[in-house]
């Protein structure tokens, strides 16, 4: 499963799992969280042939005039329910090692596969954002950033082996097996996709040694292209390979005009509120919040604007100047934007990269 052509690329879709979706902004059509918009955007996902959905893991919102992913969904119960609306397309879910025991994650992913036949992948996410995790008592200020990665490592550790092993015995610093046992095993061979993301020096480590794929960002295509150069030679020096993945906003309309009045709309709309929650929770100082909210604006990551065609060069070229295997695509309206996306882009993206 995690063979594909060289110039083959991933095109997937990042669901609206929370309320908002990934432009901070009251201005944007309205993305409630919740099952039917997410369910309808999988099931377009699949039907104009997209490789991959993803949901994320979120649990607190960041307030603000929209309370900005408020609302959400739980990850795994969600891509379940997918799995059974769609036929084709991979189901990457969302587990956090701080929340989830290993064997428990690892019949939880399992049992996603067995649903899928065979489409699941899962998305570990090993870093955290205190106060969403200390609203439930599963904040340790004992473990440091580089602690909760090596707690990832050993979780990953075990996962892995509970889907290939009839019988674990672990001892590490964070997790014990002793005789665990976990059937049935995953239909996918050789296990589910492992994704992740970290863009710190330790969480990029973790993600290229652990993982089939990895998402990076960066603050401009060179960024990307940095990181996406970065992941292979790691990947390479680990006798290894990963694909590289990136997320893209894409914003459309009939004519590059009028796809640039719908940005200013959305950014003059922009939860100033929510933004700043939120790069605050990103570890953003005080006295650069407001410096920071302004420079970003509404939009979380990077963005492609104008017509359909307009769009496909655009996406074309971000792939190829930053040297992605694939794009995790983002709609402000994913009815819409999923079905230009189908009839009038994937067709000429698929045509290059074949």
């Amino acid at each position: 499963m995690f063979d594909r052509p060289a110039q083959h690329k991933d095109f997937g879709v990042f669901l609206p799992v929370a309320n908002g979706g990934w432009i901070v902004s009251k201005a944007t059509p309205v993305l409630d969280g919740l099952y039917a918009q997410n369910r309808a955007a999988a099931v377009a996902a699949d039907r104009i042939g997209m490789d991959f959905v993803m949901s994320m893991g979120k649990f607190r919102g960041f307030g603000g005039e929209t309370d900005h992913w408020g609302t959400s969904l739980e990850s795994v119960t969600l891509m379940a329910a997918i799995a059974e609306a769609t036929r084709r397309v991979r189901i990457w879910a969302t587990v956090h090692p701080l929340l989830q025991n290993p064997a428990v994650a690892a019949k939880m992913v399992a049992t996603l596969d067995h649903i899928s036949g065979g489409r699941a992948g899962l998305n570990i996410v090993a870093g955290a954002y205190k106060a969403e995790f200390d609203q439930m008592s599963a904040w340790d200020d004992s473990l440091s950033h580089d602690d909760r990665y090596a707690l990832a490592e050993e979780w990953t550790t075990i996962v892995k082996r509970l889907w290939a092993e009839d019988s674990v015995d672990f001892a590490g610093r964070y997790f014990t097996m002793k005789d665990c046992q976990s059937k049935p095993k995953p239909l996918s061979r050789p296990r589910p996709e492992l994704i992740c993301a970290g863009m710190s020096d330790r969480g990029f480590q973790f993600s290229v040694r652990e993982a089939d794929a990895c998402f990076i960002g960066g603050r401009s295509r060179a960024g990307h292209r940095d990181a996406s150069r970065r992941a292979k030679a790691l990947a390479a020096a680990l006798g290894k390979s990963v694909r590289v993945y990136a997320m893209c906003t894409i914003i459309h309309a009939e004519s590059d005009a009028g796809a640039e009045a719908r940005v200013r709309r959305y950014a003059d709309g922009a939860d100033i509120g929510a933004i700043l929650s939120m790069l605050a929770s990103w570890g953003v100082p005080a006295d650069r919040l407001d410096a920071t909210a302004k420079a970003q604006g509404p939009f979380m990551t990077e963005t492609v604007i104008g017509s359909p065609a307009t769009c496909r060069e655009r996406v074309e070229s971000f792939m190829t100047e930053c040297e992605l295997d694939g794009l995790m695509l983002i709609f402000p309206d994913y009815d819409e934007g999923l079905a230009m996306f189908g009839g009038e882009i994937l067709p000429g993206l698929r045509a290059v990269f074949s």
